[in-house]
């Protein structure tokens, strides 16, 4: 058995890719377009391979509820800079919602409210300001 994917309705589809291509640094890996289902599917992953990809599903013209995203639990990703990824976020507007105060883990939200996980790669970074007095936000 091998993983594939993880699927995520999206409602703004360009939000979204802007969230995980430009603010986590995954890469589109293909991407199908279904006229006569009025959906399109974007495949993204973290490297090279095809493994563990994320699908971004956009159903054209929906107005479905899809809720808070809180059942859904989270993604989860190492970041070889935990302080650099959550600046970088912060600069494109994204909210920290649980900082990185012990430099090992932090929260932010996609633009359809799922919680992306970012794990410091290796050993915890030492505590370190604004991060370390930094209080949670909203939801995560």
């Amino acid at each position: 058995m091998r993983y594939l994917h993880t699927m995520i309705r999206v409602r703004d589809l360009d939000a979204n890719l802007r969230f995980f291509c430009e603010g986590l640094g995954l890469r589109e890996r293909r991407r199908m377009e279904n006229e006569a289902g009025r959906y399109t599917l974007v495949f993204l992953s973290a490297d090279a391979s095809s493994h563990a990809e994320i699908e971004l599903t956009w159903n054209w013209g929906s107005d479905e509820d899809y809720g808070s995203a809180r059942n859904f639990g989270h993604l989860a990703f190492e970041v070889d800079d935990i302080y650099a990824a959550c600046a970088h976020l912060e600069s494109m507007g994204i909210t920290i919602n649980r900082p990185p105060r012990d430099g090992h883990m932090a929260f932010v939200r996609s633009p359809d409210l799922i919680s992306v996980e970012l794990l410091q790669k290796g050993e915890r970074l030492p505590p370190a300001e604004p991060w370390a007095s930094m209080p949670n936000t909203g939801s995560w």
